[in-house]
């Protein structure tokens, strides 16, 4: 059986966007798959022109712990080269992101692999962030016992404690990636992160919904993710 590695993603902001253009820049409800490989790149201190089929091979599946707020950001970029690559000019652009979200993100595949990802996040080689750059984690990403043997995606997922315990829902989401066409694609599995080449392929998702209930009181004892 293999093993899984759990990831804590929490923090004030974070965007996790897959359809981004232009001036407008998207976020997903949870984390993508891109984006979470992306931040072990960072963590592994992997070039963008590297390799990442040993990433892309993992099984990802998402918690959602605290949904979040989905928000918008009004900005102006200045000095951006236009399409005739002769020209530059400001820019208006709308970036959403989600604020006060909390997820645990759990991968799954052989232990060996795993290893290297979990040290890795304990000393990263470059800074690791929720999406974008001024996105920084209130939690660290390391968890001591983040390294689950001999069990299965959904369990750990389901076993381990509640980064916060939600105000008013009274059941969570649980978004598990499927080796079978399903409803639910995400273009989102990354294969190229190369600057002007950047490649994505499709992967299938099943969403169930989870009662709060089934996570030990206790946990209300102990929140790892409540901000004010």
């Amino acid at each position: 059986m293999n093993a899984v590695l759990l990831i804590p993603l929490a923090g004030p902001m974070q965007s996790w966007g897959t359809r981004s253009r232009f001036q407008v820049r998207d976020t997903e409800r949870e984390p993508s798959k891109s984006g979470v490989i992306g931040l072990l790149c960072a963590a592994l201190g992997r070039d963008r022109a590297e390799s990442i089929n040993d990433l892309t091979a993992l099984k990802m599946g998402v918690r959602v712990d605290r949904e979040g707020l989905l928000k918008k950001d009004f900005q102006t970029t200045q000095n951006v080269i236009v399409a005739n690559m002769n020209d530059w000019e400001d820019q208006i652009s709308n970036r959403y992101y989600l604020a006060d979200a909390a997820f645990l993100v759990g991968l799954e595949e052989n232990e060996q692999v795993l290893l290297q990802l979990h040290n890795a996040l304990l000393n990263p080689v470059w800074p690791l962030f929720l999406g974008r750059k001024a996105y920084v984690p209130s939690l660290p990403l390391y968890l001591s016992d983040g390294l689950q043997r001999n069990i299965t995606l959904r369990t750990a997922l389901l076993g381990y404690r509640l980064l916060s315990r939600p105000k008013k829902e009274e059941r969570i989401r649980l978004i598990l990636e499927s080796s079978t066409v399903t409803h639910e694609s995400r273009m989102d599995n990354p294969i190229s992160f190369c600057l002007g080449r950047r490649e994505f392929r499709e992967r299938f998702v099943n969403t169930e919904f989870v009662p709060i209930d089934i996570f030990s009181k206790e946990d209300d004892n102990v929140p790892i993710a409540n901000t004010p």
